[in-house]
Order: C-alpha cells, then structure tokens, then sequence
C-alpha cells in the first residue's frame, strides 16, 4: 500500500448519523431503475479533542438508511475511546463482523466511519485530505482532477438527451456520461447520436450499461459502438463476471470500465489478475473507505491502470489527487444542497478546497429541511 502519513493523536468520543433525502437535478434512469431522490446518510465523528470529521454514505434505497445507521450505532460502541487510527478501527470491526461478513451494509457503515476518521486527521493536521495523503500540488495547492458531468443523462427520448447534455457542459465540462441499455442496440446508437450531435466531437462521451447486457449482445453492441469514438463502456455485463469482462475487453477497440462493485480491494485484485477491465472505479463506500481506496490505488499503480471514482466527488476529489494512476472525477450534485460551500468545478476539473479536511461542513438548515 501507499506509504501512510504520520496521525495525529485523536480518539473517538462519538459516531452519529442523519438519514436525509435529497431531490435530484435530473433525474437519473438507468437499464436498472430510475432515481429522482438521493437518500444519504450523513456521518460526524466526533473526538474528545474537539474535532469532528464527517463523511456521508448513498444509500441506493432509502429503506436501506435507518438499517446503516443502525450499524453504525453499534460501530460507535464498539470504537468509543479508540484512537483514530484508520487501519486498526478497521481491523477491529473486521473482527467483530467476521461471521455476518463485512459486505452490504456492514460494509457501507464501515466505510463511512474510515472516511469520517481520515477527515478528522487531516483537520487535526491541518491541511486538505489530499495534501494529507501525499498529493502532488500546483504551487501551495493540490492539483485540480480531471472531472466528468455524471448528472443525468438516463434512458429517456433523444430529444431530451440532447437538450440535457448540453446543459451539462457548464462550468467547461469537457466530458460527459450517457447511460445505455434501451431494448435495442438502434435505440442505443440514436441516443450515441443525439448527444453527439448537440455537444460535438470534442466532448469526452462515455456510456454506462449498469450490468445490462449478456456478453454475446456485448459484444455485438460493443462493436457497434467501436465505431462511434466512445471514451469507455462501462459495467456492459454483471459486474463480477470477471471472464466475460476479459473477452470483451480483449476483442472491443472501446475501453471497458468497471469497478465502482468492487467490495474491498481483494474484489479489484482478482478483476486485475483476470485482465478483466482497460479503466477501474472503485467506489468509496464499497472498496472501503479512504483505507480501501488506497489500497486499490496501489493496486492500479502496480497493474500501470487508470484508476477513476465513483459517486462521492467532494472526498473523491482529494483521494484521486492522490491517486498515482489518476483519470476522472466522477461528478455528481447530489450532496450540493447540504453542504456550506459545494465541490467547485473549473474549467471542467474538480478544485480542491484548502480548508482542512475532505471540504464536508453541514448547512444544519438544510440538513433539516432534507431529513428523514
């Protein structure tokens, strides 16, 4: 793994959460469901020194909040007077969990505790998450990352796809995501189209099956759209048929893109070995947190991959500034709302904050108005 930086001394007081559910910009339809709420779970771990560190969770479903905050009281027990030592609180509970396995919402609570905990340090510190981590800087500030517009873009007319991507080039996106899918490949050529035609050739398009396909219709619609100068096609199959991965990435032109299913870093280890993918994507909440990210980035390093994110773009941001093989933000708003300054992009690239920390401060107003 990555070298780690010295921590500072911090120990755990409390570990409380919020369920809130947040109306998306656009509405987000997917060969899986379509989603117009973000329910999240916002997380404050709070320390005996006065410093809180946060960090929030999506929570897909929002029957899934209360069973993670649930978790996370019973996390907050068992660390309560435990230094903030991220890699030890996660070898605890690993423990703790071993018999009902840390996967699900095991998982997703101890991912939001090691991201919390990692803030909290760099707060202490004194310095942004990413500088904390090791990130290289332009001057006295972390490099800006590489960002691509994720909002939208779901199974809808090609109407109405064109119209949307364009509104999603603000703040100079140069990059865009389109979720594919439709019943046939025609229909997913002229969605491809529309949204060509609206933001032009220069426009970074990549697309997102969610897990749609068999291989044989991944393959037939993957040489389809050899042909139409896609940036990556991601999640074409399921998501852990690391096989059907292999062959697809082997016989298609267009990069394959997988890993925001990756559950912890051994899943990402055993997708690399397998030749399973051109680009990886863990997700924070799934790969474990800020531990778990820098696990796999160091994976990605040694495998010479590029490695992306995905969801969470405020600590995403920092993780990948410090990330060795680092490609695109996956950007998303959901959390705008609820924080006292938003995730700023420039010029197309996610700029990191210099306050200390992962950036996440609550506007406790708006926290109200969303709870659950």
């Amino acid at each position: 793994m990555i070298a780690g930086p010295a921590l500072p001394p911090l120990t755990i007081r409390a570990v409380r959460s919020i369920g809130v559910e947040v109306p998306m910009t656009y509405a987000l339809g997917t060969s899986q469901a379509r989603i117009t709420r973000a329910p999240l779970l916002l997380i404050d771990l709070e320390t005996e020194e006065g410093i809180t560190g946060r960090a929030y969770l999506f929570c897909y479903l929002r029957a899934a909040a209360p069973a993670i905050a649930t978790m996370l009281d019973e996390i907050g027990r068992m660390v309560t007077g435990d230094p903030v030592v991220p890699a030890q609180l996660w070898g605890k509970l690993a423990q703790r969990f071993m018999l009902i396995g840390v996967q699900g919402v095991v998982r997703m609570a101890m991912a939001g505790l090691d991201v919390a905990a990692w803030d909290a340090l760099a707060i202490a510190a004194g310095v942004p998450l990413a500088t904390f981590l090791g990130a290289k800087s332009v001057g006295a500030k972390p490099q800006p990352v590489r960002a691509y517009n994720s909002c939208g873009l779901g199974l809808m007319t090609p109407e109405e796809l064109a119209d949307e991507s364009e509104k999603l080039l603000a703040r100079g996106f140069r990059a865009v995501k389109l979720r594919l899918g439709y019943p046939t490949l025609k229909e997913d050529l002229a969605a491809v189209h529309a949204v060509r035609r609206r933001t032009g050739d220069d426009v970074d398009l990549m697309v997102d099956y969610n897990q749609a396909l068999s291989v044989p219709d991944a393959l037939a619609r993957g040489r389809a759209l050899d042909q139409e100068h896609i940036y990556w096609i991601e999640e074409p199959i399921r998501h852990d048929d690391y096989a059907g991965c292999a062959s697809l990435a082997q016989a298609l032109t267009t990069p394959i893109q997988i890993g925001e299913n990756f559950s912890l870093p051994i899943a990402m280890e055993t997708a690399l070995k397998a030749g399973a993918a051109d680009y990886v994507m863990p997700d924070l909440e799934r790969i474990g947190g800020v531990t778990g990210w820098r696990h796999a980035a160091a994976l990605a390093a040694e495998h010479r991959i590029k490695m992306s994110s995905h969801l969470f773009p405020e600590v995403s941001a920092h993780l990948l500034a410090a990330t060795p093989t680092c490609h695109f933000l996956e950007y998303m708003d959901w959390a705008d709302a609820l924080v006292q300054e938003p995730l700023r992009i420039v010029d197309g690239h996610a700029v990191i904050p210099e306050r200390p920390g992962n950036g996440l401060v609550w506007d406790q107003a708006a926290v109200a108005r969303f709870r659950m």
